[in-house]
């Protein structure tokens, strides 16, 4: 069993052992709640905002599903909708059980080139569609303060400082990830030097192979990258498209609220401060965020409802944003694996 099995096995069982805690803990805290009551509210929610949080809560993966699709047709390397979906649940599935949140980026990659696409379009197409995810999620925190200028003031202090760092991260990462679309020539130059370190090193015997396929992969790149630079409309649908993906997930908790007998009026607050609580631990390098998520929505839902309705309208939301999007990501991911390891 090579290294890289082992590695996604080992963070896959931290990450359920996890998860498995987190659910604990909160079960724990919140004394009047058991998994028995929690199914009885899920049973006898409002069937029809029910299903449209369920909806919403998938809408995240086709979404990005389409993003890629929108970015990869735009620069002559069409690819359809199925296709487009694996790397999206890829990317999903392995960001949920890494540490980085962009752990999935390499998990679309290998799909990407084992469906033909050259290595440097896979990594300009990834890199603009993370640059964009990344803006989005500030775009909409913008949103959210315009929304409900006084959702932030609710929050702990502790939590305000998630939310804090998450934003000036967030753009500081969105910028770094302008830059490397921009000068990809310093990315590669780096990793010829490395390149160059490992075969002073005696890890590989040949160097000359592996530095003209970076050189290749290093074309490609630079001319998706100025293929993209040229048309402003690639960037402003990856945008849109990643607008659409955040706003999909961020919106389960309200819905589930509503579908709970709660008062739909508070619903725009609700998304407000999931804005905020979604920028506060987006980059919290823990498997999906564990614990980090669950504190912040419970610390944010809870100065506009009672702390158990925050408690379970946290455990309700993540199930389905986290734990069954996560689940049946995971599914399509292995499917779509075998199924080309066949052919």
């Amino acid at each position: 069993m090579n290294k890289n099995v082992v590695k996604k096995l080992f963070w896959m069982c931290f990450t359920l052992g996890l998860s498995v805690l987190t659910v604990w803990a909160l079960l724990k805290q919140n004394e009047s709640m058991s998994f028995a009551q929690l199914m009885e509210l899920i049973l006898g929610a409002d069937k029809k905002w029910m299903i449209a949080a369920i909806i919403s809560a998938f809408s995240y993966v086709i979404f990005e599903a389409i993003a890629l699709c929108s970015i990869l047709n735009s620069i002559s390397h069409e690819r359809s909708f199925k296709r487009g979906l694996l790397y999206s649940t890829s990317d999903v599935y392995f960001s949920a059980i890494t540490p980085s949140a962009t752990g999935g980026q390499p998990a679309s990659a290998f799909f990407m080139i084992r469906d033909g696409i050259p290595g440097g379009v896979t990594s300009a197409a990834l890199v603009l569609n993370l640059m964009m995810y990344n803006a989005a999620i500030v775009f909409l925190g913008i949103i959210a303060i315009v929304i409900s200028p006084r959702a932030f003031f609710a929050f702990k202090l502790s939590s305000k400082i998630f939310i804090g760092l998450g934003f000036v991260g967030l753009s500081i990462l969105s910028l770094i990830f302008l830059s490397m679309l921009r000068g990809g020539e310093r990315i590669f130059r780096v990793i010829r030097r490395f390149l160059h370190f490992l075969h002073s090193k005696k890890v590989f015997h040949r160097l000359e192979p592996k530095l003209e396929k970076l050189e290749k992969i290093e074309k490609d790149y630079e001319n998706c990258s100025v293929m993209i630079a040229g048309k402003r409309g690639i960037m402003i649908k990856a945008f849109f498209w990643n607008v659409i993906q955040r706003a999909s997930q961020i919106i389960v908790p309200a819905l589930v609220f509503i579908a709970t007998g709660g008062d739909a009026k508070l619903s725009p607050v609700l998304f407000a401060k999931q804005c905020l609580i979604t920028i506060g631990y987006n980059y919290v390098p823990i498997p999906g965020a564990l614990g980090i998520a669950d504190y912040l929505m419970i610390d944010g839902f809870s100065s506009i409802m009672s702390k158990d309705m925050a408690f379970n309208l946290d455990m309700i939301s993540r199930g389905l944003t986290f734990y069954i999007c996560v689940t049946l990501s995971g599914v399509i991911t292995l499917i779509g694996y075998l199924k080309g390891r066949n052919k």
